[in-house]
C-alpha cells in the first residue's frame, strides 16, 4: 500500500539534542536581533548603513522561518522568543546611526563563531546545511560591515607588530612567567585575544550605557550599571597591559548613545541581551585563557571569568524571578515516570 505523500517526512531521522539545542538557541538570538534591526531601520538616516541593515533583517527573518519549518515538520513547539511587542518604534532614537553598523558588525562577528561551533555539533544533514549557510552569510555580512566601517573611519584595526626575522623555539620555562619580575613581550596570539576582548567590551559598554539610561526599574538600572562597570574594568585592565607594550590607549565610546530616556525595548529583551553578552564574555575570555602562555594573563582571565559568572548568576535569578526565562527543552524525567 502506498503511503500518503503528505505524511511522509523528507528526513526520517529525528532531531538529536545537539540539533534541538542549537536550533532552539539560535531562534532566540535571531528573534532578538530582528527586534534591534527593526528599531534601527525605523530611525536610520544614513543612506550607506540603511541597505546593510535591511539585508541583515532579511537574513535574520529567513533564519527564523527556516527554523520554524524544521520544528513544524518535527511537531516540535515553536519557541516564543521575541516579537514586535518587545520593541517600541515610537521611542526616540537611543543610539546614533553608526551604532547600527557596529551592531551588525559585532552580531555577525560573534555569529560566525557561534554558528561554526553549533554546526560542528550537528550530524543531521539538513540542519548542518542550514548552519553552514548561516556561517556563510554571517561571514559575508561581517566583511561588508568591516568595509563600510573602514570607509567611514570608525574601525580600529588590530595592533601591528614587527615580523619575526627567523623561526625560534622557546628556550626556557620562564616563557610562562609574568607574575613577578620582568615579563616577556606579548606574543601575537595573546595580543589578538586582548584586542578583540577590548573591542567586544566597548560594544557592551555602549549597549549597557543606553539600557541603563532608559530603564525605569531601579533594580534593573543598578544591575545593568554594574555590568557596564565590569566591562569598563576589563577594558582598563587590557588597555593597561597593552600600554605597557606601547600598543593601545583608551578610546571613548559614549558618543554612540543619544540623550533619550525612553526605552525602545522591553525589559525582558534587555535582560536577554545582557545574558547573551555574559555568555559571550565567558566563552571568549575562556578561549583567551586557554591560548595564553603568560602566568599573569592566565590569573587575570581566571579572575574575570569568576566575576562574570557571578554577574550572570544574578541575571539568571532576575529573569527567573520575573518569569522571563523560557525553559530550554528538557530530557524525559525517567525517575518521575517511574514514580507515577
Amino acid at each position: 500500500m502506498k503511503s500518503n505523500d503528505s505524511q511522509v517526512k523528507k528526513h526520517n531521522i529525528e532531531l538529536s539534542c545537539t540539533e534541538i539545542g542549537g536550533l532552539w538557541s539560535i531562534y532566540f538570538q535571531e528573534s532578538m536581533t530582528v527586534c534591534f534591526l527593526k528599531y534601527f531601520l525605523h530611525h536610520l538616516q544614513d543612506a550607506e548603513i540603511l541597505p546593510l541593515a535591511e539585508e541583515s533583517l532579511q537574513i535574520s527573518l529567513g533564519r527564523l522561518d527556516h527554523i520554524k519549518s524544521i520544528f513544524l515538520a518535527e511537531n516540535f513547539p515553536i519557541p516564543a522568543g521575541f516579537s514586535d511587542g518587545d520593541v517600541n518604534l515610537a521611542a526616540p532614537p537611543l543610539f546614533h546611526d553608526t551604532f547600527a553598523l557596529s551592531f551588525i558588525y559585532m552580531m555577525n562577528r560573534l555569529g560566525t563563531i557561534n554558528y561554526a561551533f553549533t554546526a560542528s555539533n550537528n550530524v543531521r544533514l539538513d540542519v548542518l546545511d542550514f548552519f553552514n549557510e548561516c556561517i556563510h552569510t554571517s561571514t559575508e555580512m561581517f566583511g561588508k560591515a568591516v568595509k563600510l566601517m573602514l570607509e567611514k573611519g570608525i574601525y580600529d584595526r588590530p595592533p601591528k607588530m614587527n615580523y619575526p626575522q627567523k623561526i625560534e623555539f622557546v628556550q626556557e620555562v620562564s616563557f610562562l612567567d609574568g607574575m613577578l619580575g620582568k615579563k616577556r613581550p606579548l606574543n601575537a596570539i595573546e595580543l589578538s585575544e586582548m584586542f578583540f576582548n577590548i573591542e567586544r567590551n566597548y560594544f557592551s559598554i555602549i549597549v549597557m550605557l543606553g539600557f541603563a539610561q532608559v530603564l525605569e526599574d531601579k533594580k534593573l538600572k543598578d544591575f545593568v550599571t554594574r555590568g557596564r562597570k565590569i566591562s569598563e574594568q576589563q577594558v582598563k585592565l587590557f588597555n593597561d597591559l597593552l600600554l605597557e607594550e606601547d600598543l593601545l590607549g583608551t578610546v571613548t565610546v559614549s558618543m554612540e548613545v543619544t540623550a533619550s530616556t525612553v526605552s525602545p525595548f522591553s525589559e525582558k529583551l534587555i535582560m536577554f541581551m545582557i545574558n547573551v553578552l555574559n555568555a559571550v564574555d565567558i566563552v571568549l575570555i575562556s578561549h583567551a585563557l586557554a591560548l595564553s602562555m603568560r602566568a599573569d594573563l592566565i590569573a587575570q582571565y581566571t579572575k574575570i571569568i569568576g566575576e562574570v559568572m557571578a554577574y550572570a548568576k544574578d541575571a539568571f535569578d532576575i529573569v527567573v524571578e520575573r518569569k522571563w526565562l523560557e525553559q530550554p527543552p528538557l530530557v524525559t524525567d525517567r525517575q518521575q515516570l517511574l514514580k507515577s
